[in-house]
């Protein structure tokens, strides 16, 4: 098998070099052959694991921060908060700019700036600079390797199963979670917060070699064409990038379906990135359960992120993407009016269902949103995309911040927990409300019949 992916590769090369490419093999062994789409897949899906790395930090580092510079959990949270929007912010004119330059320049740099950011942070000394390295640093790394980036390599390399590679891509996220939650929950538990910081920093390190040597930006790059689709040639490079995420903002914001799409999407993230993420560790602290156990439970989260996510992209290929979101938002809204009760300081089964319920739904409202940005904005819905994961995480933002603030004023998370069951109930309303766009094929299709 391995013989055949590299025979497929040089023979591309060849083409892409000029020279005659090798003889094309029995339909037999073609059909053995794993597509150069799949490698591509795979190096994205590492790269977002060594990305989202540093997300499994700052819920665990709360407290310790608070012990070890006595800053309160609304300074912690405001640096967390401007990591989630800077996150949001540039994702969009990350998929310009990997219009522009490419998606691996854009790439090593995004993760060298995580690696640096963590890194620094074993120095701080001042509030002001964990804003600084956590906040921008970190916030400008990670929104570069946002979910415009999966929708960009689905986008270029898929034709067929992109509902399926986009679930399976933004798992990556949650299998990054699940690696590294326990291992930093472990490692803040015994030696402490920097050695966490360091961890996060090397996990960035160590996927860059394989992004500057696997990853390709365009099909045509090896001289193939997208998975299920016929050979398109490479288009040359988008000058204006930054320009041209501003158009593409300012068309889409004249449109209801953007709006609606924004506003959901920064429900959900409020509701997990915001919420979840960065506050469940804390709340669950607050009650008696130790950070280990609460940081196990996060990363069950994960695995259950993976299922639901790849089995939410299936569906969506399948099913009427507006009714998807509209059951996943509401769902999730009854679970956080439940949330308050099951906190205890052991972990019971009503908390472990819980756990695997949110797991099941945690980004599963990703591939349904990609969906609906495609079908509304055809070949700017990357960039579109990227403004709806920018909402997404202004959404996150707010509630990190006002999350600790909340806790800080009336002693408990729980009114954050009520107010966040709320919002889902108007996310689910909201999705119901997006009409569908009338495909040009139809008219066709009734001329036809008549």
């Amino acid at each position: 098998m391995l013989g055949d992916v590299t025979q497929t590769i040089d023979s591309a090369a060849a083409r892409d070099a000029g020279r005659p490419p090798a003889r094309t093999p029995s339909p037999r062994k073609a059909r053995r052959r794993i597509h150069r789409a799949w490698i591509v897949a795979a190096v994205t899906f590492v790269t977002i694991i060594g990305g989202a790395a540093f997300n499994s930090l700052p819920g665990l580092l709360i407290d310790p921060l608070r012990t070890s510079f006595g800053w309160s959990r609304g300074e912690i949270g405001l640096a967390v908060s401007i990591d989630m929007a800077l996150y949001g912010l540039t994702a969009p004119f990350a998929a310009a700019l990997m219009d522009r330059f490419g998606i691996r320049r854009v790439v090593v740099v995004a993760l060298s700036a995580v690696a640096a950011g963590a890194l620094a942070s074993v120095w701080m000394t001042a509030a002001w600079q964990l804003m600084i390295y956590w906040g921008v640093l970190v916030g400008l790394g990670t929104g570069s390797m946002a979910m415009s980036f999966s929708a960009t390599v689905t986008d270029r390399w898929f034709v067929a199963r992109r509902g399926l590679v986009t679930g399976i891509l933004t798992a990556a996220g949650a299998s990054g979670q699940l690696v590294f939650l326990p291992l930093c929950a472990w490692i803040v538990a015994h030696h402490g917060w920097r050695p966490a910081s360091v961890t996060v920093a090397l996990a960035a390190l160590v996927v860059v070699p394989f992004v500057w040597l696997l990853m390709r930006d365009h099909p045509a790059d090896v001289g193939l064409a997208p998975y299920g689709g016929a050979f398109v040639a490479k288009p040359a490079p988008a000058r204006g990038a930054a320009g041209r995420t501003v158009r593409v903002l300012l068309d889409a914001a004249r449109t209801g379906p953007f709006w609606l799409l924004a506003g959901s999407f920064a429900i959900c993230g409020a509701s997990t990135n915001g919420l979840i993420r960065t506050h469940f560790v804390p709340s669950a602290h607050d009650h008696g359960m130790p950070i280990t156990a609460a940081a196990s439970l996060l990363a069950v989260i994960g695995v259950f992120d993976i299922v639901g996510t790849v089995f939410s992209g299936w569906l969506t290929d399948r099913i009427d993407a507006r009714r998807l979101l509209a059951v996943y938002y509401a769902l999730r809204g009854v679970s956080l009016l439940f949330l308050p009760m099951l906190m205890e300081p052991t972990v019971r089964p009503p908390m472990v269902f819980f756990i695997v319920f949110y797991g099941l739904d945690w980004v599963a409202t990703v591939p349904p949103t990609l969906a609906l940005c495609r079908e509304q904005y055809g070949e700017d819905s990357s960039i579109v995309f990227g403004w709806v994961l920018a909402s997404h995480q202004v959404g996150a933002a707010l509630v990190a911040f006002l999350g600790g603030v909340a806790r800080d004023r009336f002693g408990s998370y729980n009114v954050v927990w009520y107010a966040a069951g709320a919002l889902c109930a108007t996310a689910a309303l909201m999705a119901l409300m997006i009409r569908r766009k009338r495909q040009p094929a139809e008219p066709m299709a009734a001329v036809a019949a008549g």
